[in-house]
């Protein structure tokens, strides 16, 4: 287990910037992601190499074009734990001030729900009696700490209330059907997992959320009263 040539291949900056701008999910183009990263077409290629080397990033060609996308789903998790650790950066422009709130509030982590609005629904689901979060076999959440790593359960009312939603509930791969994520920026749970993936593929395509540039995700009006009415989501203005 090369853990010290992962963090090597993270721990660069404009690698971890790199990284963080794939975070969302989507495959981007080499020269969207060297202006993310702040440097040079020529500088990024070396980058992603080295990136798509190690094993996090995965290539996808269409055409003469190459696209970027995170590996898997566990590349994402140790980006929202790292970012659960790391000091804030100071702001430095208005925009960089409204992002900053607006990626707080509510924003994909790879292809889940995060943010406010993540924490908030996983909360809700808890609450409503549609998900189980019983701590684990003694284990320990590098985040919460020891004792605290939770064990996720889908109820039958849960299972029917989804369903009934319109949320693909059986994964048709070996991914874990329940996972959690310690949101980097609320330090409380959000849904992962199949279902996490899910269930934000159907609210998006409920027009409840709206995916927005730079992991942003906002909530409509359709999806702030639809979320209260059937998932028991409240609160969130």
């Amino acid at each position: 287990m090369d853990v010290a040539g992962v963090a090597a291949l993270v721990g660069e900056p404009a690698r971890a910037r790199v990284l963080v701008a794939l975070a969302g999910g989507r495959a981007l183009a080499a020269s969207t992601l060297a202006a993310e990263a702040g440097v040079a077409a020529s500088t990024v290629s070396g980058h992603l190499a080295r990136l798509v080397d190690g094993g996090l990033l995965c290539v996808e060609v269409s055409g003469r074009h190459r696209y970027y996308r995170l590996s898997r789903p566990e590349v994402a998790h140790v980006l929202e734990a790292l970012a659960a650790l790391a000091p804030a950066r100071p702001v430095r422009s208005f925009s960089q001030a409204t992002h900053g709130i607006a990626i707080r509030r509510a924003r994909t982590c790879y292809d889940h729900l995060a943010g406010s609005l993540g924490v908030a629904l996983f909360d809700a689901l808890v609450a409503e009696g549609l998900l189980l979060a019983e701590p684990g076999d003694g284990g320990a959440d590098p985040v919460l700490g020891a004792g605290r790593a939770l064990q996720l359960t889908l109820t039958n009312l849960g299972r029917e209330r989804l369903g009934t939603l319109g949320v693909a509930l059986d994964p048709a791969t070996r991914r874990p059907q329940l996972a959690y994520c310690v949101d980097w920026s609320e330090q409380r749970p959000h849904l992962a997992g199949h279902l996490g993936a899910a269930l934000l593929a159907r609210l998006v395509d409920l027009g409840w959320v709206v995916r927005r540039p730079r992991r942003v995700v906002t909530l409509t009006d359709a999806g702030r009263a639809g979320l209260a009415d059937r998932l028991g989501v409240t609160g969130f203005e």
